[in-house]
């Protein structure tokens, strides 16, 4: 007699948000050992860094460590992908504190207003692929979203464009929600089944 197993949605999503939990503790690791060895890049021309890893506008590139994506040299590379894209894991997360003050409006539900009416497309259309976005359960006011680049070049390239373009900035003007960011960069490990 045979078994007869079936995945559900919650199931398949389960095993997926397991994979990428692993994934970012990975990367995590990989990104600290990153930090200790090398001070950050500095910001792009023009844009000074921000508390939170934020760049302009609260937005945009962050100042994370390099290296991203294939080829990464030293101790770093030794458990990393030789043809690994360059992923970068966000998290905003709404500032309820700062909700009415200044422009600051809107909450969780207009941020997802604001990446559902164009904010995807304008990153797509940047050269930015978005691979998934999430609603963190555990924490309600929680946005998550995962992007990758070909390397740390298309990613700073891709930002520019972003924030280049008009679209965003109407965008980031009619949904003005206050968030508290972090940013993940991470290659994947030689043995991960997405790179």
């Amino acid at each position: 007699m045979t078994k007869r197993v079936v995945l559900t949605r919650f199931g398949f999503a389960a095993i997926v948000l397991g994979v990428l939990i692993a994934g970012l503790a990975i990367g995590v690791v990989a990104t600290q050992g990153a930090q200790a060895a090398q001070a950050p890049p500095a910001p792009p021309a023009g844009q000074a860094a921000a508390p939170g890893g934020q760049g302009r506008g609260g937005r945009g590139p962050a100042t994370p460590p390099a290296p991203c994506g294939p080829n990464i040299a030293g101790d770093l590379g030794n458990n990393t992908a030789k043809d690994s894209r360059c992923f970068e894991l966000r998290m905003y997360t709404v500032d309820k504190t700062r909700v009415g003050q200044g422009n600051f409006r809107g909450g969780i539900t207009e941020l997802h207003k604001r990446f559902r009416e164009g904010e995807v497309d304008v990153f797509k259309e940047s050269g930015v692929d978005v691979l998934a976005t999430w609603q963190d359960l555990g924490e309600p006011d929680t946005l998550v979203y995962l992007l990758a680049y070909k390397d740390r070049a298309a990613r700073d390239a891709g930002w520019a464009k972003f924030n280049a373009d008009p679209r965003w900035t109407d965008l980031r003007n009619k949904y003005f929600v206050p968030l508290t960011t972090k940013v993940f960069m991470m290659s994947a490990t030689d043995y991960s089944p997405m790179k």
